[in-house]
């Protein structure tokens, strides 16, 4: 069975930063998309950043220079750099892993807050 394990969040000061960590166990096989999402109180679930296995990387409009996503195919592992933090960030993040093989999957991890303070 496949288990999303994300660490890293915390309290922090507008402007600091925090690194989170996805760490996958279970899976035998490189997930094809590997990425981080996040949900503040009262609104939906958004992307954040998220990395195919072919090294394509996408970002929100709103952390793009401040964010930085890196991943380890062979340890199926995601890190969030995540740098200037504002309030706005707010949210819990989830990591998700995604993708087909002999069908689709589309993993999800219990959830790490992180809370920027003004």
């Amino acid at each position: 069975q496949v288990r999303l394990v994300e660490s890293g969040g915390g309290l922090v000061q507008a402007g600091g930063s925090l690194r989170l960590t996805c760490a996958a166990s279970g899976s035998i096989f490189s997930f094809n998309t590997m990425g981080w999402y996040r949900q503040a109180p009262g609104k939906q679930r958004e992307l954040v950043a998220a990395s195919t296995s072919g090294g394509s990387t996408v970002y929100a409009d709103s952390v793009k220079g401040r964010f930085t996503l890196s991943r380890d195919n062979t340890e199926n592992t995601v890190h969030l750099q995540m740098n200037n933090l504002r309030p706005e960030d707010t949210a819990v993040y989830y990591c998700n892993a995604r993708g087909v093989r002999l069908g689709k999957y589309d993993y999800w991890g219990q959830g790490t807050q992180v809370t920027v303070s003004s």
